[in-house]
Formats: C-alpha cells, sequence, structure tokens
C-alpha cells in the first residue's frame, strides 16, 4: 500500500509499505479521506507534534473509512462498517489512564497514520459513523474532539463575551462551538479580511484585526480569550487584553523554540486564569454525534482536495492551509 512519509530536512515522501491483516482487537480501516494537522506541519519543519518526532515516519492522524476487515479479537465491527478513528492510544492501565487521563499516558502513541491506504486501530480507537454522516465529514472527528476538549476545561457560562483568535481549521471549529454557549458578544480576531467574512458567516458578532481588539479591550471586559494560532504575538497578547478574572485557552500550537512572557503583576491584579489544552480525552464519541447532528458546517472549511503526492508541494509552499483545512483524498469514497 501507499503511505506518505515524512523523512527529515523538509523532505516528503510517498512509498510503498506492507500490507497486512489485522491482529488481535485491530480494526483494518481503508482510509477514504485524511485531514492535514497543524501538527502534519509542524513536523514537517523539523519541530515536534504532540510527541517527539523521529523520521522517517507517516504523517496524518484526522482520518476516516471503511473496515476491510477485523482482528479475531474485535467484538464491535465488521467489514463494511463505516468509521472514524481517535489516532491517539492509551493503554488503560497506567497511572494517568486510571485517573482517566489517556492524553497523559505514559505509553501513548499514535494508532491511525492517516496518511496511508489502510490504517489498522485497535477497537477502542475506533467509532461508527451514521450512514447519513459524509466520510469526508467524518475525518473532521478528531479535530473537533479536541476542540470539544479544550471549551470543557473551559466550563464557558453564559451570557459572557468571547473573543477568539484565527479562522484556520481548527478556529473554524471552535467557533461554531462558541456560539452555541449563549455568549452576550463573539469578537474573532483574524488578520485576513476573507477570514474575517467566514468568522461572520459562522457565528462571530465583530471580526477584526489583532491591532484593532485593542481598542475593543478597553470598552468590554473580555471573560474568555481563546488563541488558535500558536503564534508568539498573539497568545501574549490574548493574555493581555483579558479582563477582570478573564481565562485564557492557549490552544494554538506554539513554536517551543519562541516562549511567551506576560506581565504577572497585570495578570494578578485581574486574576487571569491561563489555560493549556492537550489532545482529546474521551471526546471523540461527542465529536462524531455533532458531525451527524449537521449543526456543524465543515464544507465552508475546507479549502482543497489533494491526494498523496500532491501533500509534499503543499507542505513545501503551504498554498491551501494558509486559507482552510486540506484534505488527503485516500480512497475518496463518500
Amino acid at each position: 500500500m501507499k503511505a506518505g512519509f515524512y523523512v527529515g530536512n523538509y523532505e516528503y515522501e510517498v512509498r510503498e509499505v506492507l500490507d497486512r491483516e489485522p491482529e488481535k482487537d485491530e480494526v483494518k480501516i481503508r482510509v477514504a479521506w485524511c485531514g492535514l494537522c497543524g501538527t502534519d506541519i509542524h513536523k514537517f519543519q523539523g519541530k515536534n507534534g504532540a510527541s517527539v518526532v523521529i523520521p522517517p515516519i507517516i504523517l496524518g492522524h484526522e482520518c476516516s473509512g471503511i473496515v476491510e476487515s477485523v482482528g479475531p479479537e474485535c467484538d464491535y465491527f465488521k467489514p463494511g462498517d463505516r468509521v472514524a478513528c481517535d489516532p491517539s492510544y492509551g493503554c488503560g492501565k497506567c497511572t494517568w489512564c486510571q485517573q482517566g487521563f489517556p492524553n497523559f499516558c505514559l505509553t501513548r502513541h499514535g494508532v491511525a497514520k492517516g496518511f496511508s491506504e489502510y490504517v489498522y486501530p485497535p477497537e477502542q480507537n475506533v467509532y461508527h459513523i451514521a450512514d447519513s454522516l459524509d466520510l469526508e465529514d467524518a475525518a473532521f472527528t478528531e479535530p473537533l474532539s479536541c476542540v470539544i476538549h479544550g471549551l470543557d476545561l473551559l466550563k464557558i457560562e453564559t451570557g459572557k463575551t468571547i473573543v477568539m483568535y484565527g479562522m484556520g481549521a481548527i478556529g473554524s471549529l471552535m467557533l461554531q462551538l462558541i456560539k452555541y454557549t449563549g455568549a452576550r458578544k463573539i469578537f474573532v480576531v483574524e488578520r485576513e479580511e476573507e477570514k474575517r467574512k467566514l468568522a461572520l458567516e459562522l457565528g462571530a458578532d465583530i471580526a477584526v484585526s489583532d491591532a484593532e481588539i485593542e481598542n475593543y479591550s478597553q470598552e468590554y471586559n473580555f471573560d474568555y480569550v481563546i488563541e488558535c494560532i500558536g503564534l508568539q504575538s498573539t497568545m501574549e497578547q490574548a493574555i493581555r487584553i483579558a479582563g477582570k478574572n478573564g481565562k485564557v485557552m492557549l490552544f494554538g500550537l506554539g513554536d517551543p523554540d519562541q516562549p511567551v512572557s506576560f506581565n504577572q503583576f497585570d495578570a494578578y491584579t485581574k486574576e487571569v486564569s491561563i489555560y493549556t489544552s492537550f489532545l482529546n480525552p474521551h471526546t471523540s464519541e461527542r465529536a462524531v454525534k455533532l458531525l451527524e447532528s449537521g449543526i456543524i458546517d465543515t464544507r465552508k472549511i475546507i479549502s482543497a482536495e489533494l491526494s498523496l503526492e500532491e501533500i509534499g508541494d503543499e507542505l513545501k509552499k503551504l498554498d491551501y492551509s494558509r486559507k482552510g483545512k486540506v484534505m488527503i483524498r485516500l480512497s475518496g469514497e463518500h
């Protein structure tokens, strides 16, 4: 089968790898679609994603598809089932898994390398999807589940003022869930005009640049500020503009070589709380249900549908990734 590898030194290759039958409780899935994630781009640029990167590695983890076959210990899936994957494996036995935090699992690793024609996750990482849910939409299960976890941590109260940074794929998903929190007003901070227009279409009340949001911070007490970009400058501004008793979520994956600094005294006098969100513990099922409900618009987020071979050029140029979510077409089934 074909698979797309990051091989190091800003190089990507499509290679032939061994196809096999599933073992134990593995589910062999014929991948239909896989999203290109910001962490894939980080890996290609020589940085770590959620884990340390040692090339060569198969990229991709936001995948959906159809069950091809199952291992002898698999109980809940059969060939032909339409499914989505949670790529992050927790052993269920270590101290962190026992406490309900599989994202901190001592042996956590990826089990769905989606830039390949087949993946073999254990059935605990596989989710049935309704026939009514398009497989391309179902590939948004993993990023949406991460968004759900981030919002769970914030515990947003109704009637509050919320600021969100960035209308990339993650920000576009985040905004669509924020609009259901009963916010008093939702601001989106985005430098690109076209993306500001998209923000208004997807639920924002006001869409402005990062320069303009400073003025609004004098008028409104920003109760929640959610940064979905990962830039040092926007993360620092997010902390700075947070209001009294404000809660800041640094959701975007930052560059480890560019640490964030902030005025501790200013944060102290406002009692600002700073949150981060790591992966998607126990939220994949809810993500599937939300996608099945139809309340999440993925079509406005997709900027391109590319083949495995075309992804190499995209990783270097990021022509489509800057505009939205790039979807990789494997089998291309819907």
